[in-house]
């Protein structure tokens, strides 16, 4: 069954090198590995450079995420998966939680591309993988280098909003005396 045709933005361009994290659940191996190559493909027409990183299920996607957005220098991530509808409502849970948690790294400031396919049986999932059909992990690979070029294009000096933190001694105006205590 065919689609509905749609628009697809140009991939940006960039005057430095991204660099992004692929987070794949290889839970359906085939479909996993579809998705990486059609992501890794949108990532390299940007001369970008990516990492692939392995979790166990969809829930693990996000958490490793946010653990790789704190703690290393991915500009990006694309979070990859599949969750295919059993017999209870497992899949629900998997579909809303995972997605949730990854809009909610969005907001934090993470340039994600969700990829995570929620879909009713393995043909479905094969359709949307195939970098040949409808390629869902490129599709994911140009969301994040979009959010990318975006936090680049409003992109501010990193550094603390608020209050900056009180100074070991505060000069009082029109002394010439030296620092003064609080």
């Amino acid at each position: 069954m065919a689609g509905a045709s749609h628009y697809v933005l140009p991939l940006p361009e960039f005057d430095k090198p991204v660099k992004l994290a692929i987070v794949v659940a290889p839970y359906y191996k085939e479909i996993a590995d579809w998705m990486i190559a059609g992501a890794k493909a949108e990532i390299e027409k940007v001369g970008g450079s990516y990492e692939v990183i392995e979790v166990p299920g969809a829930l693990e996607v996000p958490t490793a995420i946010r653990i790789a957005y704190r703690q290393s220098n991915f500009d990006g991530f694309v979070a990859l998966g599949c969750v295919i509808r059993g017999e209870t409502t497992h899949y629900d849970t998997v579909c809303n939680d995972s997605s949730r948690a990854i809009q909610l790294l969005g907001l934090e400031g993470a340039c994600i591309g969700n990829g995570i396919l929620t879909v009713e049986n393995y043909e479905q999932a094969a359709v949307r993988a195939n970098p040949e059909d409808q390629n869902k992990g490129g599709g994911a690979a140009a969301a994040a280098l979009h959010l990318i070029a975006l936090t680049r294009r409003f992109g501010r000096p990193k550094g603390g909003v608020g209050f900056k933190p009180r100074a070991e001694t505060i000069e009082i105006a029109g002394g010439s005396e030296g620092p003064a205590t609080a």
